[in-house]
C-alpha cells in the first residue's frame, strides 16, 4: 500500500499539462491546451487539458478525470500504478513492501502478462551482459553491428540462452505462472514439454509509450535459411502489432520537438538511426502501416517521412500506407535509398552528417514520389500515364483538408502538364463518390463544436424532457445544480434572511450551503444518484467543517465521481464566446453573477418539481372520488398552481397553461 500522504503529494506535484503532453501533443487554446483525442481515431481535436483545473476531458469518448485517471484509462495502471509511476517521474519516495510471489499471482491478468514481459526483458539483458554465452554471441553480434554500449543500453537489448527452457524454469523459481508465459508467446509446448520460444536469438523488447514491455522481436544469428530470421511475440491482451510502433518510447520526445516523424521498417533501421543522431524514427516492424499506427504518430506531429530501401516491389506494395497517412490530414514525404541499402546498411557506410544531408536532399512529396515510380513503366504509353495520373488523383482525394488539396491539385498539373480544372473535377467526383458511400470529408466533431454543443445544453434554463404525460425528467436540472456546487460552492453569495425576531437581514452564504437549505426546506431529493453523491459530500463537509470543492472531487477515490465532477466542470470553460456571440446567444458569465445563476438554477428546479406534482394531481382527478377528496385535490392544485406562478414570475416566465 502507497501512504494517503504519498498520494496526496504526487497529486499536488503532478503537472496535468506535462504528464498528458507525453501522450498527447497539447497546444495552447486559451486558459486551456487541447489535442487529438488519444482513445478515439479523429481528424479534429475534441481532447481538453485544465492546467487550472487539474483535470483533462476528451469529448470524442467521454472519458475524463486529473493526471491519475488519465493513466488508468491511457495506459491501463491500476490507481496504485499510475500513483508509482507519477512518484518515479517527480523523484517522490516512497516506502511499499515488496510484493510476494502469492501477490504477484493474484494481479489482474493484464498486469500479469507486463510483469511476465518485465521479468523476461530483464532475464534477457542479464544473460547478454553477465554470461559468457550472452556475451560471446548476444553482445558480439550488436557491437559487430557498429551498436555502443549506451544504443545498447538505451533499447535495452538482450539475448535468450540457447538452451531448451532458461527463461521458463527461471520464470516459475520466481513465482511466475505458467499461464502467463504461454500467453505472452515467451514459452510453448512441445512433445518434451515446454521451452523457451525465443532461445539462441537476440532480443528487441518492443515497448509501449510508457516503456513497458508489450512483447519481443527476437533475431536468429543462425545462417540456416530454413529458419525465420525474426520471431515476434503472438498477440496477447496486451500486444496488439498494429498499434504499436517500435521504438516510440524512446523517440517520442524528439518527434514532438522536430515536429517531424521518420518511419522505417525493422527494428535495426531505428536503432541505428538513434545512433547516428537522428532520434525522431520508429519502425512499423514489418507489418502493413495501420490506421492505429498512424494515430500514434499524429499525437505529436503530423509530419511524416517515410524512409525506404530501394526494393520497387515492396515500394509500390506501400503505396496504400501513404494514402492511409493523407486520409488521418498528415503530410508524408518519402526517401528512397539507393538500390540494395535500406536505413540500417546506407548508415554504416556514410558519416552522421552524410547520412542527414542525403536525407533532407533526397525528399519528396508523394506526387512526385508516385509519378517517379509509376512513370518508369508508362515511356511512351499514354494508358499507362493517364492510370498514374488517376492514381495520384486519388490520393489527393482522401486528404481532408481542401486547402491542402488544392495546392496538390495545382502541383500535379504543373508535373503533367494538365488543364488544373480537370483534375479538380476528377477530386470532386471522388469526393461525392465518397461521401454517397457514407465516408464523409473530416470525419470529427470540432473541439469547439464539442464544447458548445455541451454550453448550449446547460445554458437555456427551460431544456427539459418530458414523458407521454407532460412530466419533466428533472435531469438537467439537477445536473445545473450539481454543477453550480462544483464549480462555486465556495463563493459566498448575500442573501436576505430572518433574524431571531423574524426580522429580514442579510446574510453572507457559501452557494453550496444555500442550495442545500433550498432544497431541505422543501424535503426535495434529487433523483440522479451520482449528483445526490455530490450533494452528501457537501452535506457532509459543512457539518464537519471541511472544505469541498472542485479538486475535492477531482482527486476523490470514488472514480465514478470524480468523472461525473470533471464532465460537470468542462462544459462551460470551454466554449467559444465569439461562436456564441455570432448565433446572438449572451453567455451566461456566471462567475460575475453568481447569486443569480444560483437562485435562477434553485427556481427553474422547484418550478419544475412544482409542474410534475400539478400533472399528478391531474391525473389523479381521472380516478373515482369522493366529493370531499375532489376538493382536497383541488385546492391542492390551487395551491401548487399559486406557488409555481411565484416561481415563474422570479424567472420572468410566461405560464400558458
Amino acid at each position: 500500500m502507497i501512504p494517503r500522504e504519498i498520494v496526496d503529494k504526487v497529486l499536488d506535484t503532478a503537472s496535468v499539462v506535462e504528464v498528458i503532453g507525453e501522450f498527447v501533443q497539447l497546444k495552447k487554446s486559451g486558459s486551456n491546451y487541447k489535442g487529438l483525442s488519444p482513445f478515439v481515431n479523429e481528424k479534429s481535436p475534441s481532447f481538453m487539458v485544465s492546467p487550472a483545473k487539474g483535470i483533462f476531458k476528451d469529448f470524442s469518448s467521454g472519458k475524463g478525470g486529473n493526471v491519475v485517471s488519465f493513466l488508468m484509462e491511457h495506459e491501463h495502471f491500476t490507481f496504485a500504478e499510475a500513483i508509482k509511476w507519477l512518484a518515479n517521474k517527480y523523484n517522490i519516495e516512497y516506502e511499499e513492501k515488496e510484493r510476494t510471489a502469492d501477490e504477484l499471482a493474484a494481479q489482474g491478468e493484464k498486469e500479469s502478462l507486463f510483469l511476465v514481459n518485465q521479468f523476461a526483458k530483464d532475464f534477457f539483458v542479464n544473460e547478454m551482459h553477465h554470461t559468457q554465452e550472452g556475451k560471446a554471441i548476444g553482445l558480439s553480434y550488436f557491437k559487430e553491428r557498429g551498436f555502443s554500449d549506451a544504443t545498447i543500453q538505451k533499447f535495452e537489448l538482450g539475448y535468450s540462452p540457447d538452451r531448451a527452457d532458461a527463461l521458463t524454469k527461471g520464470a516459475l523459481e520466481k513465482g511466475y505462472k505458467i499461464e502467463y508465459l504461454h500467453k505472452t508467446g515467451l514459452t510453448k509446448t512441445g512433445e518434451k514439454g515446454d521451452f523457451d520460444f525465443f532461445r539462441g536469438r537476440v532480443m528487441f523488447p518492443i515497448q509501449n509509450i510508457t516503456g513497458r514491455v508489450l512483447g519481443f522481436g527476437g533475431r536468429t544469428l543462425r545462417t540456416d535459411k530454413k529458419i525465420a530470421k525474426y520471431f515476434n511475440s503472438p498477440e496477447s491482451e496486451i500486444y496488439n502489432k498494429s498499434a504499436i510502433l517500435y521504438g516510440l518510447y524512446q523517440s517520442k520526445n524528439a518527434i514532438s520537438k522536430q515536429d517531424e516523424c521518420y518511419l522505417v521498417e525493422g527494428y535495426t533501421d531505428v536503432i541505428s538511426m538513434h545512433q547516428c543522431g537522428l532520434e525522431n524514427v520508429v519502425a512499423s516492424s514489418g507489418t502493413s502501416l495501420t490506421d492505429g499506427q498512424i494515430g500514434l504518430i499524429k499525437r505529436y506531429t503530423k509530419n511524416i517521412t517515410i524512409l525506404y530501401d530501394g526494393d520497387a516491389a515492396g515500394i509500390k506494395a506501400s503505396f496504400r500506407g501513404i494514402d492511409l497517412i493523407l486520409a488521418q490530414g498528415l503530410s508524408v514525404k518519402v526517401v528512397l535509398f539507393p538500390d540494395g541499402d535500406d536505413p540500417d546498411s546506407y548508415s554504416k557506410k556514410v558519416s552522421n552528417t552524410e547520412l542527414l544531408e542525403y536525407i533532407q536532399s533526397h525528399k519528396q512529396d508523394f506526387i512526385h514520389f508516385k509519378a517517379d515510380i509509376l512513370l518508369k513503366d508508362a515511356v511512351n504509353d499514354p494508358i499507362k500515364r493517364a492510370d498514374t495520373i488517376k492514381d495520384i488523383v486519388q490520393s489527393i482525394s482522401l486528404i481532408p483538408d481542401e486547402i491542402t488539396r488544392s495546392v496538390y491539385v495545382q502541383t500535379t498539373s504543373q508535373l503533367f502538364e494538365m488543364a488544373e480544372q480537370t483534375l479538380l473535377n476528377e477530386v470532386n467526383k471522388l469526393l461525392r463518390k465518397a461521401q454517397k458511400s457514407g465516408i464523409t470529408e473530416g470525419g470529427g466533431v470540432s473541439f469547439v463544436e464539442q464544447s458548445e454543443e455541451h454550453a448550449l445544453t446547460e445554458s437555456v434554463y427551460n431544456t427539459t424532457k418530458t414523458d407521454n404525460k407532460g412530466k419533466h425528467s428533472l435531469d438537467f436540472q439537477e445536473r445545473d445544480l450539481a454543477r453550480i456546487m462544483v464549480q462555486y460552492g465556495t463563493e459566498m453569495i448575500v442573501v436576505e434572511a430572518l433574524d431571531k425576531d423574524n426580522k429580514v437581514i442579510e446574510a453572507h452564504y457559501p452557494v453550496s450551503q444555500y442550495i442545500i437549505e433550498e432544497l431541505l426546506s422543501d424535503d426535495l431529493k434529487v433523483s440522479n444518484e451520482s449528483y445526490q453523491l455530490i450533494f452528501e459530500e457537501f452535506m457532509d463537509g459543512l457539518q464537519k467543517g471541511l472544505v469541498v470543492n472542485e479538486r475535492h472531487f477531482i482527486n476523490h477515490p470514488n472514480a465514478s465521481l470524480s468523472k461525473t465532477v470533471v464532465d460537470l466542470s468542462t462544459n462551460f470553460d470551454t466554449v467559444s464566446e465569439n461562436w456564441l456571440n455570432k448565433h446572438g446567444i449572451l453567455p451566461r458569465s456566471e462567475v460575475n453573477r453568481i447569486k443569480e445563476s444560483v437562485e435562477k438554477a434553485v427556481a427553474i428546479y422547484k418550478l419544475r418539481v412544482l409542474e410534475n406534482l400539478i400533472i399528478e394531481k391531474q391525473e389523479s382527478l381521472k380516478s373515482s372520488l369522493t366529493e370531499k377528496e375532489l376538493e382536497e385535490v383541488m385546492a391542492g392544485i390551487h395551491h401548487l398552481l399559486t406557488t409555481r406562478n411565484s416561481f415563474a414570475s422570479i424567472l420572468g416566465i410566461v405560464i400558458t397553461r
